[in-house]
């Protein structure tokens, strides 16, 4: 097999906007080349043996040239099946993906291209521009602001393009004040409207609207709006009082940490961002194994004399489910055992191993369970309950006291994970400067942890609002001092997350 270059556009910024072809193609690459407009979340599609090599590049500032962009390429594939140079927008729409292929074909080797969604059409789709409707325009153009350095004069026919109805610029921001200049002195009415986005597609958006005569003064008041931005001229652009979407999103532009384990977090995470949240992730809490497995296989071998067997945890199901399947068992052992679980998503973990629980109560709570256990007898019942090895004693203290013979296996433990210390002092400035909106907490150790993490700095969680999962996680948050701003009605991810919502919408 021939190594293959290809050159993938990756989108605009939203990371859903790339193709599922590139997406495949990333899954599969040896080695990925890419740029500093990339949304690095796009790399999390890559296996665990690619190589990533950035050759970003920043105007005004001295970086990697084209020639040596072009010759690591041609180096790659030397030693690589698949190499995914991965572009902004489109690789062929003013990325230089044309001059890369053009040298990589010289070189004898092979080139694929996969086309991307192009800024061209998408910041003005999420600002609440479309680029034509027939009531207001008949063309469009596309003008790069940044054109080759080493061309003795512009190759841009400013009279012609002022002429038409609707003008794309892209690159233009540092030579805003001069584009408008032009526009005017070929006869372009002064008062044209003009909207310009920066970060377009992404939770940091900003769109400043204004007029060909105005608009450089607005942005030069407004600090927010920085490169990469698109500059859009027309009449079209009053649309935007009636197709807004993106930025009119209940959570648009808010800045949410989500402390839940990274592998059960992404729930949470793509919900609140397709809400317009900009999310970080800060797992403060990991799951792992329990050092000994002993007492948990020897549940399992002697299940049989058990009555009732409490999930009280999605993980509680995975763990002890991976230690029966380890012991040649499957869930045929849990024949005329009565199952019970805490909540929904422990329930839906059941059900991936065929099993359907016999109860799960109305309130995701211990104190749920027992309520729900009310009208149960359980003088001299067995009841076996897989748990994490740190954890709430009232259910299996108050069933002892009901007289049931409680047996607790502890199957995993929750640890605080590490974390780059270059990220940990940008949250602790983020926090200091008020600069996040929410932290979400979806059990009590995702706070202690946090706290831990945070050491004295942890005094900046005033400075943010908090959200908790529900009366227990809000308990110790309030027990160490600090207030909790919204609470779930339903305790779950879904309730977390419609709380969260509903506090906005007021807002």
């Amino acid at each position: 097999m021939n190594s293959m270059v290809y050159l993938v556009g990756a989108g605009p910024g939203d990371p859903g906007l790339i193709t599922e072809k590139g997406k495949c193609l990333l899954n599969i690459a040896d080695v990925v080349v890419y740029d500093s407009l990339i949304n690095t979340k796009l790399l999390n599609h890559c296996n665990k043996k690619t190589k990533f090599i950035f050759v970003g590049k920043k105007s005004s500032i001295k970086s990697i040239t084209q020639k040596e962009i072009n010759d690591i390429l041609i180096k790659s594939s030397a030693s690589n099946k698949v190499v995914v140079r991965l572009k902004g927008g489109d690789p062929l729409i003013f990325g230089r993906g044309g001059e890369e292929a053009e040298a990589l074909t010289k070189a004898g080797i092979l080139v694929e291209i996969v086309p991307g969604v192009s800024s061209i059409s998408a910041v003005p789709g999420y600002s609440g521009v479309p680029l034509t409707h027939r009531k207001y325009n008949s063309s469009f153009a596309v003008i790069t602001g940044h054109e080759n350095p080493g061309k003795t004069r512009s190759n841009i026919n400013w009279k012609a393009i002022s002429s038409l109805d609707t003008l794309v610029f892209l690159m233009s921001l540092n030579n805003l004040s001069s584009i408008m200049k032009k526009l005017i002195l070929n006869n372009m009415p002064s008062d044209t409207p003009v909207i310009i986005t920066s970060w377009g597609t992404l939770p940091t958006q900003n769109s400043v609207v204004g007029t060909l005569s105005d608009i450089a003064g607005k942005v030069k008041s407004n600090k927010s709006i920085t490169t990469p931005a698109v500059i859009l001229v027309g009449n079209i652009v009053n649309l935007r009082n009636y197709l807004n979407w993106f930025e009119k999103k209940p959570l648009f532009g808010k800045n949410i940490i989500i402390t839940r384990a990274s592998e059960q977090s992404s729930g949470l995470r793509d919900k609140l961002y397709s809400y317009g949240a900009n999310i970080i992730e800060l797992p403060t809490i990991k799951t792992v194994p329990i050092k000994s497995w002993k007492k948990v296989d020897n549940s399992i071998k002697n299940i049989s004399k058990y009555d009732y067997v409490i999930f009280t945890s999605v993980n509680g199901v995975k763990y002890f489910f991976e230690r029966i399947n380890k012991n040649k068992f499957d869930s045929r052992i849990f024949k005329n055992i009565t199952i019970i679980t805490i909540g929904e998503k422990t329930s839906d973990e059941l059900r991936k191993h065929g099993l359907i629980s016999d109860l799960t109560p109305k309130k995701y709570t211990a104190e749920g369970i027992l309520a729900s256990l009310k009208s149960y007898i359980l003088k001299n019942k067995k009841v076996l309950i897989p748990r994490a090895k740190v954890a709430r004693d009232i259910l299996p203290e108050t069933l002892s006291k009901l007289n049931a013979k409680v047996t607790v296996v502890d199957c995993y433990e929750t640890v605080l994970p590490t974390t780059n210390s270059v990220f940990k002092k940008e949250i602790i400035y983020k926090l200091k400067s008020c600069k996040i909106d929410l932290i979400t907490f979806t059990s009590s150790s995702t706070f202690t942890n946090l706290k831990k993490m945070l050491g004295k700095d942890v005094i900046h969680l005033n400075n943010t609002l908090i959200s908790s999962i529900g009366p227990i996680t809000s308990k110790t948050i309030e027990d160490h001092g600090y207030k909790t701003d919204i609470q779930a009605k339903k305790h779950t991810v879904e309730g977390l997350i419609d709380a969260i919502i509903n506090y906005f919408k007021k807002d």
